[in-house]
């Protein structure tokens, strides 16, 4: 296994192509594919205007954790197959929380919901991390 060092500019432009796949990803989930699926499920606890403010903090703060657990990691060792399972296991293990942690609590809260955001945390943290990794690779 090849160990690849990083600067500081690979951790920025790994940053940077974290927080846009992370967030094209996922606003193309909630936007577009899955909006009907928590609409119908979740519609009694949604607001009728979003507060963009946790997005905000969210977003730059996940995909941190992503990079610094996923992506560095992967590019150090010169293993997209590694960006892979080091982005599914923290995208269940971080969607899990949420979500294991809201049925727990609220009333009514949906199994379906779940199951399938954990199922969507693995897949969006896993890709997130293979494309932050593939681009860090191309520029290498």
């Amino acid at each position: 296994m090849p160990c690849v060092e990083y600067t500081g500019m690979t951790s920025l432009i790994g940053f940077i192509a974290t927080l846009i796949s992370l967030s094209v990803l996922d606003a193309l989930w909630i936007l577009v594919i899955a909006k009907g699926f928590y609409a119908d499920r979740m519609g009694f606890l949604f607001t009728k205007t979003p507060n963009l403010v946790p997005a905000a903090v969210f977003y730059p703060l996940y995909s941190l954790g992503v990079l610094f657990l996923a992506v560095l990691p992967a590019f150090s060792a010169g293993s997209w197959v590694e960006a892979i399972w080091r982005g599914a296991l923290l995208g269940i293990a971080a969607y899990g929380a949420y979500d294991l942690s809201n049925h727990a609590t609220i009333a009514k809260w949906p199994l379906s919901v779940t199951l399938t955001d954990m199922a969507w945390g693995t897949v969006v943290t896993a890709l997130t991390s293979v494309i932050a990794y593939l681009v860090l690779a191309a520029i290498r």
